[in-house]
């Protein structure tokens, strides 16, 4: 039988760190948690390309969007700009860039755990 668990993002299981932002993870439940910390002048091409070597985002992700807004650009060329309160689905096949002068911050359900690993 599953028994109730509580964790906390300030108390992460995993932190990963790249240029100008970071990824708090959570186990729970038998998944993964992340909180995406995201600063101005952000962009996954730039800051996280490097460490996932591939040509676009092939993270998968299930997000809120809490603070911030960033812009979304897909490989098939579709856009999107989000912002708090925000419910995000994005395929795998994507960039994006923080979008203004206040740091974007996501909890995201699905892709976090591969996110910004080499």
């Amino acid at each position: 039988m599953a028994s109730a668990e509580h964790k906390d993002f300030n108390k992460p299981d995993e932190v990963r760190t790249f240029e100008k932002g970071k990824l708090e993870l959570v186990n729970i439940g038998g998944g993964v948690v992340g909180r995406l910390t995201l600063e101005p002048g952000w962009r996954w091409s730039q800051h996280v390309k490097p460490v996932a070597g591939t040509e676009w985002c092939e993270a998968p992700h299930f997000q809120y969007h809490a603070s911030g807004r960033i812009h979304v650009v897909m490989a098939d060329g579709a856009e999107m700009e989000v912002g708090p309160g925000d419910v995000t689905a994005l395929p795998s096949g994507h960039d994006a860039w923080v979008v203004g002068n206040e740091p974007v911050v996501l909890i995201d359900w699905q892709g976090a755990s591969n996110y910004a690993r080499g």
